[in-house]
């Protein structure tokens, strides 16, 4: 009988935390402990790091998601673990999960089989308490914004005009749209307002992309909460709002490590969602990483037509980093489906389907390499695959000059890994990296939108409602033109139509002005 995942995470045998720090090098008084088996890293121990060389970065990446399932996470996790097996120095780097998806559909982020990270459960729920942190945060911004119109509105917010919502890290569908100073005058001024989730928070975002305090202020402060009558944007620092708001972030701000099921080290930091927001754990974690081991492994969310693009147009462009390899995962289940194969008929063969189904993974692998990163594919074996199938991608992969690794990390830890380790680490010491951003920062924003659209996408063009150039012409106005995009999509195809399987093309990108308020002034 196959163990559960949480089966096996519980008889896992872990390390104490400070002897997985020791082995990166990390003194016991650079760590700061929650338990036994979590900690977080001391930020003057990171500015102590800046001088170092850097190692290896790679990025796990997938095929645009189904019901199937894929395993980016996984894949991570395994990489990671394998590559410390063959002899390299090797840490991995993810995002912290949600609570919202953990408790609905999607479960939780931790990995699965023998290709976890742990403490899984505490890690799935509280962690170290940086949602929360950053939930807080993000409450007492849009709290200061009704005391401000409260206590004489100096800085003439039109109440009509206030952007800011409220957060919470939890699937509550009640309060995605309210009303909100209800109950009299003592309460405020009545207006219309709303929850995003947490990993939806704007400073959820910017807290991933800060480099250090002061910039983590500096972010926080240039956050637009709303406008006047005239429409003159109106800033959190004009509030006074970022020094309370780093205060609440200044632990959450820390990376945390942890270990996997081998004992290996793992920084899990941030969560951004990546249909919304960039998709990638936080700058100050990879940083850290890359300056403690020669190879550091880190995925990005959804397909890589979102967690890649944002991870190399927005993370490694602001964060100036350089990744040496990609890797696109994928199965032969999740093929099958891009095929057009149901998910109950996924275990009777079909290797026609598997046929229809590459071109989504082909294209995927395509469009990674224009950043000028090497690519390798990653195939994460079920028992329902067959040998007629897994030669199939392979042999459509190859014509691209991509080879396919079959992985079996999930049911055999490392060792179902050990192959893609070894090429990793063969593209990553190849010197072929030469990577590029996807468009140029002087670009205007609807050009690089456009870009990302043909290039990534497939696309003929782009629509844009008149809202939206005048949001861009208001954007540009403000300083913000030369600053990459983030594009908010649905994560199940390559169009913005989710039941548009495979490798669509010849569709028209519409776009509307964006109203899920996932980062507008993150980046600025």
């Amino acid at each position: 009988m196959v163990k559960s995942d949480i089966e096996i995470a519980r008889e896992a045998r872990m390390k104490p935390i400070m002897e997985i720090g020791a082995g990166l090098g990390i003194a016991a008084e650079h760590l700061s402990p929650y338990g036994h088996t979590k900690a977080k890293l001391d930020l003057g121990y990171i500015d102590s790091l800046a001088d170092r060389p850097d190692g290896k970065l790679i990025l796990v990446t997938g095929i645009n998601p189904t019901a199937a399932g894929e395993g980016k996470t996984t894949t991570t996790v395994g990489l990671g673990d394998a590559l410390n097996r063959i002899g390299k120095r090797a840490a991995i780097c993810l995002r912290e999960p949600s609570l919202g998806p953990c408790f609905g559909v999607k479960g939780g982020a931790a990995g699965g089989g023998y290709a976890q990270v742990v403490p899984m459960e505490d890690i799935n729920l509280h962690f170290t308490g940086d949602f929360h942190a950053i939930a807080a945060a993000n409450n007492l911004l849009a709290a200061l914004i009704d005391n401000h119109v409260y206590w004489g509105n100096s800085a003439g917010l039109d109440p009509r005009r206030i952007t800011w919502r409220r957060a919470l890290d939890m699937n509550d569908r009640a309060l995605r749209s309210i009303v909100n100073s209800l109950g009299g005058v003592a309460n405020g001024f009545p207006r219309e307002d709303g929850f995003d989730i947490v990993v939806a928070s704007e400073v959820m975002a910017i807290l991933c992309l800060s480099t250090g305090i002061e910039d983590l202020k500096r972010r926080l402060g240039n956050i637009v909460v709303g406008y006047t009558r005239d429409k003159a944007p109106v800033f959190a620092r004009d509030l006074e709002a970022d020094g309370a708001m780093t205060v609440l972030l200044k632990d959450a701000l820390s990376p945390n490590l942890v270990q996997t099921l081998e004992n290996n080290p793992a920084f899990i930091h941030g969560g951004p969602f990546a249909n919304i927001a960039h998709g990638c754990n936080s700058v100050m974690a990879t940083r850290t990483a890359l300056k403690l081991a020669d190879y550091v492994v880190t995925e990005a969310g959804f397909g890589a037509d979102l967690g890649a693009e944002k991870f190399f147009d927005i993370k490694c462009r602001k964060a100036g980093l350089s990744p040496a390899a990609a890797v696109v995962v994928g199965t032969v289940r999740a093929l099958k489906m891009h095929g057009g194969v149901t998910k109950d008929a996924l275990g009777v063969e079909n290797v026609e389907a598997v046929r229809r189904g590459v071109s989504n993974i082909a294209r995927h692998v395509e469009n990674t390499a224009k950043f000028g990163v090497p690519v390798a594919v990653a195939l994460n074996r079920f028992v329902t695959d067959t040998d007629a199938e897994i030669e199939a991608v392979r042999a459509e992969l190859a014509t691209l000059g991509v080879d396919a690794i079959e992985c079996t990390h999930w049911s055999d830890g490392s060792a179902g890994t050990v192959d893609l380790a070894h090429h990793v680490v063969e593209l990553a010491e190849s010197g072929r990296a030469a990577f590029k951003p996807l468009y140029p920062d002087a670009a205007s924003l609807e050009d690089k939108v456009r870009t990302i659209a043909r290039e990534i996408y497939r696309a003929d063009d782009i629509a844009l409602e008149a809202k939206t150039r005048a949001q861009f012409k208001e954007i540009e106005a403000l300083g913000g033109g030369g600053f990459p995009v983030c594009i908010a999509k649905t994560q199940y195809s390559f169009s913005t139509d989710p039941n548009a399987k495979g490798a669509p093309t010849g569709h028209t990108c519409r776009c509307a002005r964006c109203g899920c308020r996932t980062g507008r002034s993150s980046w600025w």
